[in-house]
Formats: C-alpha cells, structure tokens, sequence
C-alpha cells in the first residue's frame, strides 16, 4: 500500500474508531474556548479544521510520529485557554509519540504545537522562545490576531466529503 493510500486509510479508520470520542476541560481562567478537532480528507498531507464561531481556519500538520498520533486522538472536543499571552493551550487525554521529535523548537506565530512535560496542545499566535519538550504538530493558516482572539465555542472538524455532499 503506498504512502498516500496508507495515510488515507489511517485517517478514515482514526475518523471511525473515534467518531464518538471527545475530551472537555475546563477553563482555567477566565479566557477560554472550547474547541472540537477532526481530521480532514487532504490528499498530500494531514489536515484539520478549526471553527471558532465565525471564523474557520485550516492547519496542515507535519509527517512526524506526533502529528500522527495527534490525528489518531480525533475527533476532540477542548477547551483553550490562554497562555503567557503567546499561547492558547488545552490539557489532551493522553500523551503523544514524541518518537524522532527533536529535544526542542522555537515555535512562531501560527504553529500547532504538543508540550510533552505537560501533556498539552499549544495554539502560538505570538512568537515563543526556544522550548525542550516542545514539539510542533503542524500550522495553522490564519493571521496571529485571529488566532488571539480565539474565544467562545470552538470546533474543529473534517471538511464534507464529496460522498457527504451528494446525500
């Protein structure tokens, strides 16, 4: 099975196997959003979507052993809170591979991102600083100043299937 073929196939059977799974945290201050993640179909990479109220946006995670362990947690549902304010961040069920991840990275504005110490997914829409555990999933395709005002439910999730639309 080739590459693209195997990606496809590890995405529909994560999309299935947790399609009734989510994870809610509470607000750990008074900034919060809730936020549901899904995989979406991509045809050369891992994709999700982000629905926060009106505002959608796209990431594009990376071919790394996090990022797809990251995809096999979806669909999630969680609640972000700011963070040092550079950072939305939410607690996720459980710790990720961080296998083959380098010991640390200076993420920027717009980096998806797993903090392995603390078991949590960082949204970054300021730059940050050189961070041991910190491990970038992806990017997310916004402006930072979008990505700062994230408040309010927030839902991620697979754009419709072709199969989807047609019904």
């Amino acid at each position: 099975m080739g590459s693209k073929t195997l990606r496809i196939a590890l995405l529909l059977s994560a999309s299935l196997a947790h399609a009734g799974c989510s994870a809610e945290q509470p607000a750990k201050n008074g900034s919060s959003t809730t936020v549901q993640i899904e995989p979406e179909q991509g045809e050369a990479s891992m994709q999700i979507r982000i629905n926060a109220g009106e505002h959608r946006f796209t990431a594009r995670l990376d071919d790394s052993a996090a990022a797809r362990d990251f995809a096999a947690l979806l669909p999630l549902r969680l609640t972000l809170t700011d963070y040092a304010s550079t950072e939305k961040i939410a607690d996720l069920p459980r710790a990720l591979s961080t296998e083959g991840a380098p010991a640390a990275i200076t993420p920027v504005a717009g980096d998806l991102a797993y903090y392995a110490p603390w078991g949590n997914l960082a949204i970054f829409y300021r730059d940050g600083h050189h961070s041991p555990g910190l491990v970038r999933l992806g990017r997310i395709e916004a402006e930072a100043e979008q990505l700062a005002s994230l408040a309010g439910p927030v839902v991620i999730e697979t754009a419709p299937s072709v199969t989807e639309l047609s019904r």
